[in-house]
């Protein structure tokens, strides 16, 4: 059975983590890895090891190893939750996945910038896993704004096996429903 890795793609309040679950809950033997909860946990218990400035290179160094741990040693299928909104960085962990003879599907949640400022206004979800914002709102706005972050670009056709784009909450049961195809036919 060939092994799919499913990265996820969107800004914050797009969904990532709502889909993530439910296509854990339909599509056996897989497993969610979510960068929130490992910049949580650290925020929580290893503030003092964060980096004061740039990237937040504890939070991939602990992704990373839990992404291959269970890419080495278990047969679960992958579901990486987190922005990815990096074209190098997403080239860069697709070819990863390729070289090791994972099937890559990538999932864009191009959500309408009205829907995630909406969302953002209401959002209850914990703010413990901030590094350097302290609201959602700022998140969302250092995401919208050109030239904020360098190489940021959104999927495209050829990036991974297969490319599937949400824009409106309709479209998750129709997506997670061709990935369990492509599961089945994977076998």
């Amino acid at each position: 059975m060939s092994r799919l890795v499913i990265v996820t793609v969107g800004k914050t309040h797009s969904g990532k983590s709502t889909f993530a679950r439910s296509l854990e809950e339909q599509l056996p033997n897989s497993v969610v890895i979510d960068q929130d909860n490992h910049a949580e946990f650290i925020n929580t218990f290893y503030r003092d090891l964060l980096p004061m400035e740039g990237p937040n290179t504890l939070k991939y160094a602990v992704s990373r190893t839990i992404v291959d741990y269970a890419m080495n040693e278990t047969s679960l299928h992958l579901i990486l939750c987190n922005s990815n909104l990096s074209r190098s960085g997403r080239l860069k962990l697709l070819e990863h996945f390729n070289q090791k003879g994972l099937t890559t599907i990538l999932v864009h949640l191009d959500i309408p910038e009205r829907v995630l400022q909406a969302r953002v206004a209401n959002s209850e979800r914990s703010t413990g896993i901030f590094r350097s914002a302290t609201t959602f709102e700022e998140v969302l706005k250092r995401q919208q704004t050109d030239g904020y972050f360098k190489d940021v670009a959104s999927p495209g056709e050829g990036e991974a096996d297969y490319l599937y784009v949400i824009r409106h909450s309709d479209d998750l049961e129709s997506v997670i429903g061709k990935i369990i195809n492509v599961s089945h036919s994977r076998r």
